[in-house]
């Protein structure tokens, strides 16, 4: 309770309760019992703003007593003018925040809350949805001949030389395009455990030197497409691969190379979507993947880059 002649009592009983108030309005139940909550603080910032100008003042009256902890009075004078001249500069920021509650006080009033819901019956959209994790296209996939050159490169210069060369073959839309309709599309960048793997900006880069295989692919930011992961794919007769990552290779590697066309490994967008035309009358006399080496990627995952 107040004593109203002891400020050092006072003082701290105010401190506590605001203490206790700031941990109170952390949750209205009622939202009616912010209009009186409001009130009580403008009349607590009325009461501090007289607070703050009685300090200032007693700093002012009582200057002749100041010194400072050598003992000049000059010092702790100057000191007390000091505190008082500050102390007057927030009293006068303590009217502007009386103005200010003092018409959100008003604009209160005139609301008249109706029961409802935690939300108070008002329709509160939901937080946008985090977007969905990008999936993964392939731009160009390299075996055997056509991997070794920039197989050296990445051992030369580094896996950002080899994603700098390798993304000459990505033609963006067109790229992605192909990549759709192929199937060479996935949840994550496929890898067996002996791959390595580099990454820069879009750019995934996986590569085996043992086995002679690299690949580049780009992150593609779309709705994941349940048709792609359920697809599949027949090769040479009865035999099929489920999920359309299993047959690795990107829109123009390894479609190109699948057809036996020189140089198809760097094939891209609808020239390989020309490839696969042109391949797909072979494919019952002629098993494309027979040749790939031997992946270290689980079955039913995708054959590793």
């Amino acid at each position: 309770m107040p004593t109203f002649d002891d400020p050092l009592t006072d003082s701290a009983e105010a401190s506590a309760a605001l203490r206790g108030l700031a941990h109170a309005t952390r949750t209205f139940t009622n939202p009616a019992d912010t209009y009186r909550v409001l009130g009580d603080v403008l009349g607590g910032i009325r009461s501090l703003r007289q607070v703050v100008d009685q300090v200032a003042r007693a700093h002012l009256i009582h200057r002749a007593r100041a010194h400072d902890d050598d003992g000049s009075q000059t010092v702790g004078a100057s000191a007390a003018l000091a505190a008082a001249d500050d102390l007057l500069h927030a009293a006068t920021a303590l009217d502007g925040v009386e103005q200010r509650l003092d018409a959100a006080l008003g604009h209160s009033g005139r609301i008249a809350w109706h029961p409802g819901g935690p939300a108070g019956g008002l329709a509160v959209s939901p937080p946008p949805a985090a977007p969905p994790p990008p999936r993964w296209v392939s731009v160009i996939f390299l075996q055997g001949d056509e991997a070794d050159t920039v197989l050296e490169l990445i051992d030369r210069n580094g896996p950002d030389a080899g994603i700098e060369h390798l993304s000459q073959w990505d033609y963006g839309e067109e790229t992605i395009g192909a990549a759709l309709e192929n199937g060479y599309v996935y949840d994550k960048p496929p890898s067996g455990p002996a791959d390595k793997v580099a990454t820069a900006g879009e750019y995934t880069l996986t590569y085996n030197a043992p086995l002679g295989h690299v690949g580049l692919l780009r992150a593609y930011h779309a709705p994941p497409d349940p048709a792609l992961s359920a697809r599949t794919v027949t090769v040479g007769g009865p035999a099929s691969i489920s999920d359309a990552g299993a047959a690795v290779g990107s829109a123009g590697g390894a479609v190109g190379a699948a057809v036996g066309i020189s140089g198809g490994a760097a094939l891209g967008g609808a020239a390989a979507r020309a490839a696969l035309r042109q391949g797909a009358a072979r494919a019952q006399r002629h098993d494309w993947f027979s040749a790939r080496p031997v992946s270290s990627t689980p079955p039913g995952t995708g054959r590793s880059l």
